[in-house]
């Protein structure tokens, strides 16, 4: 009797597994359709969502290779296996993490005591040994608070003395570029002046040995072609380089003009001098073999 019987069990069974087949293409199909009409070609699931997959995905087992869409079956499994690892760890958040809060008040506090910008107060914290947010980050902060991210204009500011001073003001440097002689390689050292308000530019002679003598000498031939142009100095900027030596102030003092030396590890106050010597370089004598001494110079005056 239980013979007669199996045949219609097994009867009723394929057709239930032929429905659930047909039903499976159906949505199978229906997804595919809905998939393509969806803007974004990449679904991101919330931890939720993915946590249902995955526990559906288990009774599936691997026939789920067949029949996944949303994401690929790698995926899934790269799911399945951060799940084992992390177990009830709460999901890593996404982006960047945000500014820590000690940051945060440390930029707030810097702005609001010294009307620094943003530039100025992302150095200072990289100065402090703690890693500095982005640019875009301090601006953004400062913003939210209302301040102004850039830095405080108007008297008593670098850019008003400038202002103040340009017609009168000239800044220096000593730049240099080795050089082919009959005796070897040697490294040549010329001194500039460039006058702020008109970037109008003297050069010395370029030298092997830069002592006292040379110093005093080009630093009185400045002055001399000075009177020639017509230009006034009355305030003569120069950085902290050993270069210089006493003898470089006290010319410049005799010919009535002041000095202002850098402060340390502030190339911007210099920046005028600091472009020119960059320009030089890497845009005349770094595409050159000098030989000699006249070679330097001649490039130079052409330049």
């Amino acid at each position: 009797m239980p013979r007669l019987f199996q045949p219609l069990l097994f009867l009723l069974a394929r057709c239930t597994r032929n429905e659930l087949i047909r039903q499976i293409e159906f949505l199978k199909a229906e997804n595919e359709m809905l998939r393509s009409r969806v803007p974004r070609s990449r679904v991101v699931l919330k931890p939720h969502e993915r946590d249902k997959l995955l526990e559906l995905g288990e009774a599936v087992g691997t026939k789920l290779r067949l029949m996944i869409t949303i994401v690929t079956y790698a995926a899934y499994l790269r799911w399945k296996n951060n799940k084992k690892k992390d177990g009830d760890k709460p999901p890593r958040k996404m982006g960047r993490p945000k500014t820590s809060e000690e940051i945060r008040e440390l930029i707030l506090k810097m702005a609001r005591e010294t009307n620094w910008g943003y530039t100025r107060i992302l150095g200072e914290i990289k100065k402090l040994g703690m890693k500095p947010p982005s640019k875009t980050t301090v601006k953004n902060i400062l913003r939210e608070v209302g301040h102004d991210p850039g830095p405080k204009r108007g008297e008593g500011t670098w850019e008003s003395f400038l202002k103040a001073h340009a017609e009168t003001l000239w800044q220096c440097d000593f730049f240099s570029k080795r050089v082919l002689t009959r005796t070897g390689v040697k490294q040549a050292y010329a001194l500039a002046f460039i006058h702020v308000a008109t970037r109008r530019v003297i050069t010395s002679p370029c030298t092997f040995s830069m002592g006292r003598s040379w110093i005093t000498e080009q630093t009185n031939s400045f002055f001399e072609q000075l009177a020639s142009t017509g230009l006034e100095a009355k305030l003569v900027m120069r950085d902290n380089d050993c270069k210089f030596q006493n003898a470089f102030d006290e010319v410049v003092k005799e010919h009535g003009a002041s000095i202002r030396a850098t402060a340390f590890r502030a190339p911007n106050e210099n920046a005028f001098i600091e472009r020119f010597v960059q320009s030089i370089k890497h845009e005349c004598l770094d595409h050159f073999l000098v030989f000699g001494q006249k070679h330097f110079d001649y490039l130079v005056r052409e330049f």
